[in-house]
């Protein structure tokens, strides 16, 4: 028998839809949404993986169609139009679809399930296997012999195809697929304007039809339809149930001039698909393009040659052409260390002799070139050769490059990562292919695709990409930022992290015993009060001990039981002291297994710590540490406060700790220029106090401490532009108490007001914020058509500029206490910086000097309206000078 040949339908819009709400926002580095597209790829490969299709069609709904019937118009053409976040992509995806050789397919005057109708029933006449996949279940109507409905389900990310045939309909919703039709024309469809007839719902539709089969033959038993209320609401409404019935059913008819050969699949994968993949940045889908066509897309620009250094000689001579050449680009990967001075070649020399398991490519490299590898103390050579006589070096990471070769500031390197971090800080990472995107209109195999080549051109766009990344920098007004502040923190941080900061460990070690202790105490207690032992660590079993074995209220019961999140044990831990137990168990597990264990894995044999601080992580511009993130150890409790005892100075050292007051609070006050808050700094005066001294219209000298704690909420929740909401729920009042609190603090201070108000307005103008000193933070949100996101987005402008501010003071403290210490040759140096703090390891001799000079140099980073507080202390641990 004839094997029957397969056709594929989709449903170009309902597919794009179902992605665009299945999967998590996206936007490529122009800022174009994709996560519709990307759905809707996913869905295709998966489908063609699957269908083994011999024709593909997709259709669409035209912009503006003409409808085939007047009155169909009326309905039609009034549904809800789409986010401007999904229309955006409709057109990269017809683009991307033309580029891989799949026909799209679309008639004036028709919907696109018209299209898939009518070429469904014409292709399974012809003898084919049908395959229509929608994400609307009308479609199921279309369900027959030889006819496969497939409806996707994306839920994060990840999608899930449900199969219908007639039975499969049948047995789902108790109808056939043909009276599906008048299902839908009884009980209608609010998202697609269907009116339907009030009062009957899909169960009364369904059993209606069920019954009598159609609508037309309910019509000669309406007697006998029972409830009375859907009897009189037919005998009132037939003919909307008619009408109805007739908007529902798909088109099979249209005028479709279509020839078969025109859906045939061809080759998907080609070079012009390869470059749209790129464009749109989905990285994870290029695995799908064969080695052939991503060489020839290579070919189709020009690069330059990867020069394998294989000799001391050939080292010798590319090294004197490049510090000829005056401008270099360095790259330092896992598998090679390359430079390069002009746009014709690449400098490459092997970072070390392959190994039992080392990637392929490295060892075949080696065994086919005999190339040159480079030991330790011969790369350190060139390195610094290479920095010390190169008129400019610019790296993509040139923090690791800096402990070759020495943190000693120079005005003759360039960071790219950091100048592509200032023109756009949402981005997750700054990788070569990347910059040489956006910034050199240039495609690169990503390290996936080719590890060696992806490593070996990183050292052409840092030669390539520096003047367009710092003439890019400069139009948007960031020279000065970059030059000023970011380029010199790139030195502090590279010796900070090679500085690291001691640890007691035998302290820690104690600390953690004690810990466990606790725990255990706390443990049994817990056991005893719940009559039972558990695991405490189970979300599920706690929620049953608490909410169904001990009737607690506040109980929310999930899929996976009932939730035992934080704020629902905060509320209850007052009335019931086993929860409060349980509450203390969290945390203390949570400080021995993040900080009394966590650090002990990162001392080093120095017996220190050597973090990584990054300055390209957060949108703001502040600092962020890992390995460990030393910016989470928390200082609220008496045992979290307690792991900043086991950080100690070194013998004969001591730690100065330095500490920004009320930092973002006089940001505001001098950003936003508002007398009021401007006094109340300049007095010297207790700012909390004032403002609940205002918004509580009590005399000064009246302010309870309550009061004083709901004020500090406000003058801080302000920053962050928090809601009536937020505001109530942190402080537990009404939200019309919180609306209040909000009102008068602007009552009392309306210049803040003015300028939180015109930060949203410039923001919603320009797309972006800016600070002080001009850091640009994009604000995309403000464009979204999903309320929650624009709310989110305001708060965003409101507070970036007054927390990036603070990000920017801070560094510019780091940047001018590192060439104070220096200048005045202090032993003495910066070991860690934590949101609005220093903390300086000093000789004890020097240490009360160092103090003063943190004050009077953290205190002068910016000249501000508002003078900057400094609380500065001396210590034997990090805890001690806090």
């Amino acid at each position: 028998m004839e094997t029957r040949k397969k056709v594929v339908l989709i449903d170009g819009h309902s597919i794009l839809n179902r992605a665009f709400y299945g999967v998590p926002e996206l936007t490529n580095s122009a800022g174009l949404h994709t996560n519709a597209v990307y759905g809707f790829l996913n869905i295709l490969l998966k489908l063609l993986e699957e269908e083994r299709a011999d024709y593909l069609a997709v259709a669409f709904d035209l912009p503006a169609p003409t409808f085939r019937h007047e009155r169909y118009a009326d309905y039609k053409g009034t549904r809800k139009s789409m986010p401007d976040e999904l229309r955006e992509q409709v057109p990269l995806l017809k683009e991307l679809l033309a580029a891989m050789n799949i026909k799209t397919v679309s008639l004036a005057g028709y919907e696109a399930d018209d299209v898939i109708g009518t070429l469904a029933k014409r292709y399974q006449k012809e003898g084919l296997e049908v395959t229509v996949v929608s994400g609307d279940r009308d479609l199921l109507q279309l369900a027959d012999s030889h006819i496969l409905i497939r409806l996707p389900k994306t839920s994060r990310g990840k999608t899930e195809i449900l199969d219908f045939t007639p039975a499969a309909v049948k047995e789902a919703y108790g109808v056939t697929p043909e009276e599906f039709i008048d299902v839908k024309g009884l009980m209608g469809d609010s998202s697609d304007n269907i009116p339907g007839v009030p009062s009957i719902g899909e169960k009364t539709a369904t059993a209606l039809i069920q019954s009598w089969h159609s609508i037309e033959n309910l019509k000669e038993h309406l007697e006998e339809v029972k409830p009375p209320r859907a009897k009189k609401a037919l005998e009132e409404h037939f003919e909307d149930a008619v009408f109805s019935k007739w908007l529902a059913t798909i088109c099979l008819d249209a005028p479709l001039t279509l020839d078969l050969s025109e859906l045939a699949l061809g080759e998907l994968y080609t070079s012009e698909a390869y470059e749209q993949i790129q464009r749109l940045e989905f990285r994870s889908l290029l695995k799908h393009f064969g080695s052939e066509v991503q060489r020839e897309h290579m070919r189709a620009q020009h690069r330059p040659r990867i020069e394998l250094i294989q000799t001391e000689e050939a080292l010798r001579e590319a090294a004197e052409r490049a510090v000829k050449a005056g401008e270099i680009g360095i790259a330092r990967g896992e598998l090679l260390t390359a430079f390069c001075s002009d746009a014709e070649r690449v400098s490459v020399l092997l970072r070390r002799e392959p190994e039992a398991g080392e990637r392929e490519q490295l060892k075949a490299l080696t065994e086919q070139s005999g190339g040159m590898v480079l030991d330790a103390a011969a790369e350190k050579k060139l390195l610094s050769e290479l920095f010390a006589r190169a008129k400019t070096v610019s790296a993509l990471d040139l923090k690791p490059l800096l402990k070759e070769v020495g943190s000693e500031e120079r005005d003759t390197v360039d960071d790219l990562g950091v100048l592509a971090y200032l023109l756009n800080p949402l981005k997750e990472s700054y990788r070569s292919e990347d910059i040489a995107r956006d910034y050199l209109s240039l495609l690169l195999p990503s390290a996936k695709e080719d590890a060696f080549a992806a490593e070996a051109y990183e050292a052409y766009v840092a030669f390539a990409a520096r003047k367009p990344l710092r003439e890019k920098v400069s139009e948007q007004g960031m020279e000065k930022l970059y030059s000023e502040i970011e380029r010199p923190l790139v030195f502090m941080l590279a010796e900070m992290e090679e500085n690291g900061v001691a640890v007691d460990a035998e302290k820690l070690k104690a600390f953690s015993e004690e810990l466990e202790r606790e725990i255990q105490g706390i443990e049994a207690e817990i056991y005893a009060e719940t009559g039972e032992e558990f695991n405490l660590n189970s979300p599920k079993q706690l929620g049953e001990i608490l909410f169904e074995k001990m009737k607690l209220p506040y109980g929310k019961k999930t899929k996976s039981g009932y939730s035992t999140a934080a704020d629902i044990l905060e509320k209850l831990a007052p009335e019931y002291p086993v929860v409060k137990k349980i509450l203390r168990y969290r945390m203390l597990t949570k400080l021995n297994s993040t900080y009394a264990l966590g650090l002990a894995a990162y001392i080093q044999a120095d017996g220190r710590i050597h973090g990584t601080f990054h300055q390209t992580i957060t949108a703001t511009g502040r600092i962020s540490s890992a390995n460990p993130n030393l910016q989470n150890i928390p200082i609220r409790t008496e045992m979290g406060s307690r792991v900043r005892s086991v950080f100690v100075p070194a013998p004969g050292k001591v730690f100065v700790d330095a500490d920004y007051s009320q930092i973002e609070l006089r940001i505001l006050a001098a950003l936003s220029g508002d007398e009021n808050l401007i006094a109340a700094y300049r007095d010297a005066v207790d700012v909390h106090a004032v403002t609940a001294s205002q918004v509580f219209h009590v005399p000064l000298a009246e302010v309870t401490p309550l009061q004083r704690r709901n004020a500090k909420a406000v003058n801080f929740g302000v920053v962050y532009g928090i809601s009536a909401f937020g505001l109530s729920e942190d402080l537990s009042i009404s939200r019309n108490e919180a609306k209040e609190y909000i009102n008068r603090y602007f009552e009392s201070y309306p210049e803040v007001k003015r300028f939180l108000d015109r930060q949203i307005k410039e923001a919603k103008e320009y797309g972006f914020t800016r600070t002080l000193f001009g850091r640009i933070r994009p604000v995309p949100e403000l464009k979204s058509s999903n309320f929650m996101q624009r709310a989110f987005g305001e708060r965003v402008a409101m507070n970036a500029p007054i927390q990036g501010t603070a990000a920017d003071i801070m560094k510019i403290a780091m940047v001018k206490v590192r060439r104070a210490l220096k200048r005045e040759k202090l032993d003495a140096r910066i070991v860690l910086q934590i949101h609005d703090e220093l903390l300086v390891e000093a000789d004890e001799k020097v240490a009360a000097r160092v103090l003063e000079l943190l004050k009077e140099t953290m205190r002068n980073a910016a000249e501000l309206r508002v003078s900057l507080e400094v609380d500065a202390h001396i210590g034997n641990s990090w805890l001690e000078a806090h």
